[in-house]
C-alpha cells in the first residue's frame, strides 16, 4: 500500500539529488532498497564524498562521525541535509514532519523514539541523530517485532545493541524478533568483547581464541550476570524455550533437551560444545561422528579403518556424471558388498552438478528422480531406503523458494505418481533443508553444517528432522586405509541399509525412446486391427487413443517393472489390450457404480441379474475390478513389495467411504494408479490369487520369463475360463511387439 509521505521523499531524492548521485527511484509509495540506496548516495554527496555507492560503509560512517558525531536542531548543516533525514524517517516509520528541512521537535521525537526501539538509548540519550543510528536508519532492518516475531528476541536484540553499539565493529541490528546472520555474528562479536579482546581483534568469527576462551567459561545453574544473559540468548536464538537472564533450573531443563536433540554429552551444563553447537553451525569439529561421507571407494582396508575409528554409516554417491573427475565418486562394483560384510550401513547421496540456482527446476526433478532411482536400483538399494537429493551450495532463501522448493516438489510428485519405494531427503544447508521439509518434499536432512558461512546457515538452527550433520572434514586411517571422509553427527533417524539385493543379470527397462512411437504405434494398432479387437460400433477410443493413453504412462509403467524386476511389455500389453475392449457398456455400468456408492440410485442393483454389477465393475485403463484390485494390493502389501493401506474387498456400504469403492474410484480416474495396479494384479496372479479363485502359483514376473510363464501371467489376468486362454494366445504376438521396442531402446 502506497504512503503519501514515502512518495514525498521518493520526489524529494528524485528531484534534488537524481542527477547528482547518478540514479533516480521509482515513485511509488513504497519503501525500497533502491529509496534506502539513494538517500545513502544523497547523504555520502552532501558529505563530500566523491565515490558515491550504496552501501553505508566505512568510510561514510568515518566521514559522518569526523563531520557530524551528533546531529540535532543546531548542527544539521542544511535544509536538504535534513530532509534526507526526515525522508529516511518516513521510509522508516517515524513521523517525519513533513520534510520540510528543519529539525523540528517532532523529528526530535521520532529520532528518539527510533534509538528507543533499537535499544540504544542508554548508550545514546536524548534527540540527537548519532552515526550508528543513521547507519542503521539508512537500510531495511525493523526495530518493532515484524511478522509474528518473537518479543524476547527482540529484547535480546535491543540487549546487545544497547550494550555494545559503542565497540568499534558492531553495529546496530534488527530488533524485529527474528534470528538473522547479523544477530548471529553480532552474538559472537559480544562474547568475544566479554572475553577481552580489542576492538580490531573481535570479528565474529568462531576461531580459536574464540575457542578457547569459552572453554573457560562454562555455565551452570546458579549463574547470573552477563554470561548468563549470553549463553540464554544463545539458546532462545536457537528456539529454545527458556528465560532470558539467569540460568535457572528452567535453563537446566532447556539445555538438557538442547543436548539431547543436537546428540551432544548430556550434562545440563553450558560447557563448550554446548556453546559451539549454539553459537556456530558446525559447533565442536573435534567431535567424533558414527557417520561420514565421501567420494572415494570403500575398500576393505578402508572399511576396517571406519570402523576401528567409530563409523557405522557411510554416504555415497550413486551417480557421477563424470569419467574424469573424482573416478571413485559413483559407488563401486562391489562396494557395497565389502560396506556389508564390515558390519558397516550405507546410506545413497545423489548429487550430479547442483552448485547453482540454474540446476534447480521442475524439469530437473523430473529427470533427477529417474536417474536416481534408476541407480539406487541398479546398485541394490531396498525399497523404503532414502535417497540424499543435494543442494550443494549457498542458496538464498528467495531462491529456495523460487527454483529450490518447485524442484523437490517435482521430485516429491514422481516419487508419488511412480510409486518409487524410494524415500526422499535432502542434503544442504540448514534452511534449505528446513523448508524443504516443512513443505513435505523430505521426511530427513543431511545438513552442510560444514559450510557454517552459508546465509542458509548463519542465524539458522538445526532442522528438526536432522538425520545427518556434516561438521568437519578429516582423514581416518593409514597407508592402504587411509581415506579423507567428512565427518557426521548422525541422529539416529536413518542407519542407511545394510544388505543389499544383488544386481539383475539382465538390463532392465529404461524410458522409452518417444522416437520409436510412431513404429510401435503402426505395429500394435495394426496388429488389433488384424485380430479385429478395438475400435468396434460400441468403442470409445481408437486404438491409437488407448495406445497413446499406455505410453503416457510409460515412466510409472517403467517405473513399477523396474521395482518388481518385470518386463515392461507385461503391463503394457495387458493395458493396452484391456483398454481397448472398453466400449459404451462399460461406460454405462460405470456410471451405474458411481450412483450406487454415491447413494444417487443405490437400489440400482435390481435392474441387473447380478448385485455384483451395480457394486463393482472392470474400470480403467487396466479395466481391474476394485475387488480384485484390493486383493492384489493387499497380497503385494503383506508380502512387503509396496506400502499402502489395507482395504476390506468386501466392503460394499452404499457410501463414498466404502473400501471397495475408494479402490474404484482410483483405478476409474488415475490412469498412473491403474497402470500400477496392472503391476501388482500380474504379481498376485503369478502368486495363485490367494484370496479370489485360487491357482497354483507360479514365478513371480522376472526379466528372464519364458513364453510359457508370460503366457501363464497375461492368462491369469483374465481368469481361469474361457475366453482368458484363447485371448492369452492373441495377446502374445502383442507382447512380442512391445518387447521388440523396448529391447531396442534398453539396448541402445
Amino acid at each position: 500500500m502506497a504512503d503519501e509521505m514515502v512518495l514525498r521523499a521518493q520526489r524529494f531524492v528524485n528531484q534534488v539529488y537524481g542527477s547528482r548521485i547518478g540514479m533516480t527511484v521509482t515513485e511509488d509509495g513504497r519503501t525500497g532498497w533502491n529509496t534506502m540506496y539513494a538517500l545513502t548516495r544523497a547523504l555520502q554527496w552532501e558529505l563530500g564524498i566523491s565515490a558515491l555507492s550504496n552501501s553505508f560503509g566505512p568510510t561514510t560512517l568515518s566521514t559522518l562521525k569526523s563531520k557530524y558525531p551528533s546531529l540535532n536542531a543546531s548542527t544539521v548543516p542544511s535544509g536538504d541535509f535534513c530532509r534526507i533525514i526526515q525522508s529516511a524517517l518516513y521510509c522508516k516509520g517515524y513521523d517525519g514532519d513533513g520534510i520540510e528541512g528543519v529539525y523540528t521537535d517532532r523529528v526530535a521525537a521520532a529520532v528518539a523514539s527510533l534509538k528507543a526501539n533499537m535499544g540504544v538509548s542508554g548508550a545514546y540519550p536524548g534527540s540527537s541523530l548519532e552515526p550508528k543510528v543513521f547507519k542503521g536508519l539508512l537500510n531495511m532492518d525493523a526495530y518493532v517485532t515484524v511478522l509474528n516475531g518473537s518479543d524476547t528476541i527482540r529484547e535480546i536484540q535491543q540487549w546487545l545493541n544497547g550494550r555494545y553499539v559503542n565497540r568499534a565493529d558492531f553495529y546496530i541490528i534488527p530488533c524485529d524478533g527474528h534470528h538473522s546472520r547479523d544477530v548471529a555474528k553480532s552474538l559472537l562479536l559480544a562474547i568475544q568483547y566479554e572475553l577481552g579482546m580489542a576492538d580490531g581483534v573481535a570479528n565474529g568469527v568462531f576461531g580459536p581464541g574464540t575457542q578457547s576462551g569459552l572453554r573457560n567459561h562454562t555455565v551452570g545453574v546458579g549463574t547470573t550476570g552477563t554470561w548468563s544473559l549470553l549463553f540464554t540468548a544463545a539458546m532462545i536464538l536457537n528456539k529454545r524455550s527458556v528465560p532470558f537472564g539467569n540460568f535457572t533450573s528452567a535453563v537446566l531443563d532447556g539445555v538438557r533437551t538442547f543436548q539431547s536433540f543436537a546428540k551432544l554429552p548430556v550434562t545440563g551444563l553450558g560447557d563448550f560444545q554446548t556453546w559451539a553447537s549454539l553459537l556456530v553451525s558446525y559447533g565442536d569439529q573435534t567431535r567424533a561422528g558414527e557417520a561420514c561421507d565421501g567420494v572415494t571407494k570403500i575398500t576393505p582396508a578402508r572399511a576396517q579403518a571406519l570402523k576401528d575409528a567409530g563409523y557405522k554409516y557411510i554416504g555415497r554417491y550413486l551417480y557421477n556424471p563424470s569419467t574424469t573427475s573424482l573416478p571413485e565418486k559413483e559407488i563401486q562394483p562391489g562396494e557395497l558388498a565389502t560396506i556389508k560384510q564390515y558390519g558397516l550401513r550405507c546410506f545413497p547421496i545423489y548429487q550430479t552438478w547442483a552448485r547453482s540456482v540454474d540446476y534447480y527446476s521442475p524439469g530437473q526433478g523430473v529427470l533427477d528422480c529417474a536417474n536416481a532411482t534408476y541407480k539406487a536400483e541398479e546398485h541394490g538399494f531396498r525399497s523404503g531406503t532414502r535417497i540424499y537429493f543435494a543442494v550443494d551450495y549457498d542458496a538464498v532463501d528467495d531462491e529456495v523458494t523460487s527454483h529450490i522448493l518447485p524442484y523437490f516438489q517435482s521430485i516429491k510428485q514422481q516419487m508419488d505418481r511412480t510409486g518409487s519405494g524410494y524415500r526422499i531427503g535432502i542434503y544442504g544447508p540448514r534452511n534449505v533443508c528446513s523448508r524443504v521439509s516443512a513443505a513435505g518434499y523430505a521426511d530427513a536432512s543431511f545438513v552442510s553444517d560444514m559450510s557454517s558461512g552459508f546465509s542458509g546457515n548463519l542465524g539458522y538452527t538445526l532442522p528438526e528432522n536432522w538425520a545427518f550433520d556434516q561438521i568437519a572434514t578429516k582423514t581416518v586411517g593409514s597407508g592402504t586405509g587411509a581415506i579423507e571422509i567428512d565427518n557426521n553427527i548422525a541422529s539416529g533417524r536413518d542407519t542407511g541399509q545394510g544388505d543389499f539385493a544383488a544386481a539383475p543379470a539382465l538390463k532392465q527397462d529404461i524410458y522409452f525412446n518417444r522416437d520409436y512411437l510412431p513404429a510401435l504405434a503402426a505395429e500394435a494398432t495394426e496388429y488389433m486391427k488384424s485380430i479385429g479387437r478395438g475400435e468396434t460400433a460400441t468403442s470409445i477410443y481408437t486404438r491409437l487413443e488407448c495406445l497413446n493413453a499406455i505410453m503416457d504412462e510409460d515412466d510409472v509403467i517403467t517405473a513399477t517393472a523396474r521395482r518388481y524386476r518385470m518386463r515392461k511389455a507385461l503391463i503394457q500389453t495387458t493395458a493396452f489390450w484391456e483398454f481397448c475392449h472398453y466400449g459404451n457398456e462399460d461406460a454405462n455400468i460405470d456410471g451405474g457404480v458411481g450412483l450406487y456408492y454415491t447413494g444417487v440410485l443405490p437400489d440400482w442393483a435390481q435392474h441387473f441379474p447380478y448385485v455384483e454389477r451395480a457394486q463393482d465393475s472392470s474400470t480403467g485403463i487396466g479395466q481391474i475390478q476394485g475387488r480384485v484390485g484390493i486383493l492384489a494390493w493387499n497380497h503385494c502389501i503383506n508380502a512387503g513389495l509396496v506400502d499402502g493401506e489395507i482395504l476390506d474387498p468386501y466392503d460394499v456400504r452404499p457410501d463414498p467411504d466404502a473400501d471397495r469403492y475408494r479402490m474404484w474410484i482410483r483405478l476409474l480416474t488415475d490412469n498412473s494408479f491403474s497402470a500400477r495396479t496392472v503391476g501388482l494384479v500380474h504379481i498376485w496372479g503369478a502368486d495363485g490369487k490367494p484370496g479370489d479363485a485360487e491357482e497354483t502359483p507360479i514365478r513371480r514376473p522376472a526379466l528372464d520369463y519364458d513364453d510359457t510363464e508370460i503366457y501363464e501371467v497375461l492368462r491369469r489376468y483374465q481368469g481361469p475360463a474361457e475366453p482368458a486362454f484363447s485371448d492369452a494366445t492373441l495377446r502374445m504376438p502383442l507382447y512380442a511387439i512391445f518387447e521388440k521396442y523396448n529391447r531396442v531402446v534398453r539396448e541402445a
